[in-house]
């Protein structure tokens, strides 16, 4: 396991502001593409960010389950402008060890995927489900709402 510094997120008011580029866990995206968030309040996190490949599956899984077609899917992500990373050995592995550190809070595979790929690039993970916030594993985490 990487030893990253534990700074937190700034905090402007109640919401958090990204401090650099961070890894995006699928719900931010999901956020973004489906208006969930306002254009100026998304446009943040997504300067300089990272994805990686299984969370890109997520998004377009779950955006085919809400009946969007493929145009629709493509246009999203390309307008989202968000470097993929692929998921290698060394992420599986980072992120099958983190397993019993984040079972008690329900996190996926990808939750874990979005993790193992920000403790290789020492940036924060940057995700909408609020359990994230409990976790103590030494990668920081950035709330976006």
């Amino acid at each position: 396991m990487s030893s990253l510094p534990s700074a937190g997120p700034k905090r402007k008011g109640n919401r958090t502001v990204p401090t650099s580029g961070g890894v995006l866990d699928a719900s931010v995206l999901l956020a973004a593409i489906l208006n969930e968030m306002t254009v100026d309040e998304a446009a943040p996190w997504f300067v300089d960010a990272y994805l990686s490949t299984v969370n890109l599956s997520e998004v377009v899984a779950r955006l085919t389950d809400l009946g969007y077609g493929t145009d629709f899917i493509a246009r999203g992500l390309i307008e989202l402008d968000v470097e993929v990373r692929p998921f290698d050995r060394a992420q599986a592995e980072r992120a099958g060890l983190l397993r019993p550190l984040t079972r008690q809070l329900g996190l996926s595979f990808g939750d874990r995927a979005c993790l193992a790929l920000a403790a290789e690039l020492g940036r924060p993970a940057v995700t909408a489900d609020r359990a994230w916030a409990k976790l103590d594993i030494g990668i920081p985490i950035e709330l976006i709402r």
